[in-house]
């Protein structure tokens, strides 16, 4: 798995490539932790490159969406395959945390909820 972090317009956004393993599993996690600890209330979160999601994976996700909730933000996931869009949707987590079907969808969602704060 590798884990490529950007800012725009003050939505951190995070891509996640290859396969959750077990051994990159703590990697995203602290990647995740110091989002949300930091200054950025919205987390758009690019799994379209993800083909595997391990369930510590879906847990640093549920956790870090309800942690920047609390803060008043918004987590978005964009661009998921039909496997991981199963394992969100099988769960009913998409009422938890809002898909988007593409970056730019899910970008100008976030950036709208900047706009009306």
């Amino acid at each position: 798995m590798k884990i490529i972090q950007n800012e725009i317009d003050g939505i951190a956004y995070v891509t996640v490539k290859g396969r959750a393993e077990t051994q990159l599993t703590h990697e995203f996690e602290v990647a995740i932790k110091e989002i949300v600890e930091g200054d950025n209330r919205n987390l758009l979160l690019d799994l379209g490159a993800l083909n595997y999601l391990r369930s510590s994976v879906l847990r640093v996700i549920l956790n870090a969406a309800k942690d920047i909730e609390r803060k008043g933000g918004k987590v978005v996931l964009c661009s998921l395959n039909a496997y991981v869009r199963e394992v969100f949707e099988g769960n009913c987590f998409e009422d938890a945390i809002a898909i988007s079907d593409t970056v730019e969808s899910g970008l100008s969602a976030l950036l709208s909820l900047l706009k009306a704060a």
